[in-house]
């Protein structure tokens, strides 16, 4: 009794998830939840930068001191790192266990760790320890969160409108990264705990949302976990990563750590590690790391171009933050204080740009492919490039408003048709490792730009900061050596402190120096031009610099962009399972009927069209119930000529199964062009779905739980569901036009071999 309660149980759950699937708007809550979780990883991202001077004030950590640089370093990188090194770990899973259960786990794990991270209670280093261990915690949620993201949309969405959908939520993904940057200068001031604690609202609210509406809709592909590739590639995408980290920092004396041991070894051991978990990966029978998935074109293109584009934009941030907060904003009267929240509002035409171009371009690739959109967006970013090193640094803000607009269009002219180009290159159950390996080069870019661009910057501020910062300061009366002291600052520290919107003039000199000046020369040195002025030139030299590094890697993966081929969606090979033998009466005439044993194990579908023989017969899956309907359509090449886009492919076979009941078979022809239908019978129309309801014929009663499919002359099943609790369903993907629909005689023995051979179904078609 227990046991039979609990299958009941199981039924009636796994029929409710047929039916919130078979819903026509599943897909719109698919997007609405992934685009949700993706925001707030994004946003939590960036959040901190801004937020960082009130955070150190908060904890009592004086980020200057050269002790604390560290901190102040893996405070920023340590959730990016994180992210990037686990995402294809947790896209892995997601194939093995189901992408949604990884996904509903993440938003818990972001939770928890947005909690305590508000409830932070310590001070001094500890204080900063505690925030550092905390947010790595919350990047191992946001990485369950974004490697899964894009698996879910692929499942839920047909081939032709994947690409709007994924660029909905690469869009707000790249927009949540700027938006950051706006919530962290607003909530900060206020108070810096509810920089996390924003997170937490949205994090239960989420949580409690994926769990109850979405469903595993893709194909899972059990497999054992590859522990040594895991291995391998955490230890060594974690040494480079890290090594790029403390590189940046000065050493011995250097402006920069490039030539410590201990960095030195980190980058060497880093790859050296790769190169072996390279080498496990060939040899295991489940990699964890898919190198066969590079032998797609259209995969392998657009994460170079992914990789490349990230490195451009990454480091953009943080160079236009030092710009605004270190130089132009105190030129113009903001106080120091002021400077990280205006920062992120003169920055909003770059997400304004984003948002704009993405949706479009996403929709435009459905239809033309990503490779136009894509390249022609990393060129325009170039140019964008070009337009702001040409800009001086006390620039006219309407032009650069204009071109941070020019440079998120640009970007969101690639992001979305590329991403959706990547996922759909991916067989159906290689989506989440597949989706996961491309979100890890997206990562990874961005510390790897912040490593470049600080670099560029730091080398541009060596050659003439010491000199420039030493004369203006004995040009305003501080003895010699208080200058020679403090024109000795690593060149770091200056961008450190213009990041943080930090005038370390005040902080370094001190008022035992600052009280025997005249307070005259005391205010313009700890005013706001002093600084501002003394850095323009150096940091000029270095904006120079990063912008040509930007300008040719967008160039070049502009390029790889254009390799990735024409519009490719990847075909996976139809299934054989069944035998019975449904056929089209459009062209075999009414009096067709079924031939040949009913088999559980195979089942041939003969359907007649135009140019086809009557009698071709082609396979569909005979899987039946709630997983069948979750399975989602098989994948379709799409540089041949789509089926539903105006092929000769004009006849479907509609399919009705249901355990104990005989298979009802409808044949679907298209009608001719002047109205008239090809064969006589209702003739509903559709916009690309097709709607109905299947019932009992004794009783007479909506039949919950039964299998429709559609299937086209060629053996695929271009569209499935299953029918909801009132015995409703929706098939999605179909062509957009008018059908003559007749009924073909089915077989006399329901294929499951159970059941009543009487039991028959009926189906209606909405518009019929």
């Amino acid at each position: 009794m227990t046991a039979r309660s609990a299958g009941s149980r199981a039924a009636r759950g796994r029929a409710g998830d047929a039916a919130d699937t078979a819903g026509p708007h599943y897909e719109w809550v698919v997007l609405s939840n992934t685009t949700l979780g993706v925001l707030i990883a994004t946003i939590n991202a960036s959040i901190m930068l801004i937020a960082l001077p009130d955070i150190f004030r908060g904890i009592g950590i004086d980020p200057l001191q050269p002790g604390n640089t560290s901190l102040l370093l893996w405070l920023i990188t340590g959730y990016l790192v994180v992210t990037a090194v686990l995402v294809v770990s947790f896209g892995r899973m997601g194939d093995m266990y189901g992408r949604v259960r990884m996904y509903n786990a993440g938003f818990a794990v972001f939770t928890v760790f947005s909690v305590l991270l508000s409830v932070t209670w310590m001070h001094g280093t500890a204080g900063a320890l505690w925030l550092i261990l905390m947010r790595v915690g919350q990047g191992v949620g946001g990485a369950m969160l974004m490697a899964n993201s894009n698996a879910i949309i692929t499942d839920a969405f047909p081939a032709d409108r994947r690409g709007l959908a994924l660029g909905l939520n690469q869009v707000a993904g790249i927009a949540g990264s700027f938006m950051g940057l706006v919530l962290g200068g607003l909530l900060a001031p206020v108070e810096w705990r509810m920089v996390f604690l924003l997170s937490v609202p949205i994090g239960v609210f989420g949580t409690f949302w994926s769990y109850r509406k979405l469903h595993d809709t893709g194909i899972r592909r059990p497999a054992r976990l590859d522990w040594w590739g895991n291995l391998t590639f955490a230890v060594g995408l974690v040494s480079v990563l890290a090594g790029i980290t403390y590189g940046i920092q000065p050493y011995h004396g250097h402006t920069m750590g490039w030539t410590n041991p201990w960095v030195l070894s980190a980058l060497i051991g880093g790859v050296v590690m790769l190169v072996i978990f390279g080498i496990v990966e060939t040899r295991v029978a489940e990699p964890m790391f898919r190198m066969s998935l590079f032998r797609i074109r259209a995969f392998t293109a657009g994460n170079l171009a992914s990789l490349l584009s990230g490195m451009g934009r990454g480091g953009l941030m943080f160079i236009l933050i030092i710009w605004l907060q270190g130089i132009w904003l105190p030129r113009r009267g903001y106080g120091f204080t002021e400077t990280p929240l205006w920062a992120g509002i003169y920055m909003l035409p770059l997400t304004v740009g984003f948002l704009v171009a993405g949706p479009i371009s996403g929709w435009l690739s459905d239809r033309y492919g990503a490779r136009p959109f894509a390249t022609g967006g990393m060129l325009v970013a170039a140019g964008s490039f070009v337009l702001l090193a040409l800009l001086p640094v006390d620039f006219h803000y309407g032009a650069f408003a204009a071109i941070l607009l020019l440079n998120g269009i640009g970007m969101g002219l690639f992001a979305s048709p590329n991403r959706a180009g990547i996922m759909n290159s991916l067989p159906a159950d290689q989506r989440g490792v597949g989706g996961g390996m491309s979100t890890t080069f997206q990562n990874s870019a961005l510390v790897l730009s912040i490593g470049v661009f600080f670099s560029l910057i730091v080398l541009g501020l060596a050659g003439t900061l010491p000199h420039a910062l030493s004369s203006g300061l004995v040009a305003q009366g501080v003895p010699v050596a208080d200058a020679d002291r403090l024109s000795a600052l690593p060149p770091v520290s200056v961008l450190f402190a213009s990041l943080l919107g930090y005038n370390p003039v005040q902080t370094l000199l001190g008022p035992n120096v600052l009280d025997q000046l005249p307070a005259s020369h005391a205010a313009y040195l700890t005013g706001r031009g002093f600084f501002p002025a003394l850095i323009s030139e150096p940091f000029a030299k270095g904006l120079d610099a990063a912008f040509m590094f930007a300008i040719a890697a967008c160039l070049i993966a502009a390029v790889a962009s254009w390799l990735r081929g024409g519009k490719y969606v990847h075909t996976d090979k139809p299934t054989t399972v069944g035998t019975t033998d449904y056929s089209c009466p459009a062209q075999r005439g009414p009096e067709a009927a079924h031939h040949g044993s009913v088999s559980p194990d195979r089942a041939s579908v003969p359907v007649g069209t135009h140019g086809l023989a009557p009698g071709a017969a082609h396979s569909a899956p005979r899987t039946v119930g709630p997983d069948a309907a979750r399975a989602g359509p098989p994948g379709l090449r799409e540089d041949r000529p789509h089926p539903t886009r105006g092929s000769a492919l004009d006849a479907y076979a509609l399919i009705v199964t249901a355990h104990g009941y005989r298979p009802a078979t409808y044949s679907m022809m298209t009608t001719g062009g002047n109205g008239r239908t090809a064969a006589a019978g209702p003739v509903p129309r559709t916009n690309g779905q097709i709607a109905g309801v299947v019932r009992s014929a004794s009783p007479d009663r909506p039949l919950p739980g039964a299998l429709v499919r559609a299937v086209d002359a060629t053996g695929r099943v271009v569209a499935r569901t299953t029918t909801d609790r009132d015995g409703r369903f929706r098939l999605t993907g179909m062509p957009r036009r008018l059908y003559a629909v007749t009924r073909a005689p089915g077989p006399t023995t329901p294929p499951d071999g159970h059941g009543s051979a009487g039991a028959t179904l009926h189906l209606t078609l909405d518009g019929m």
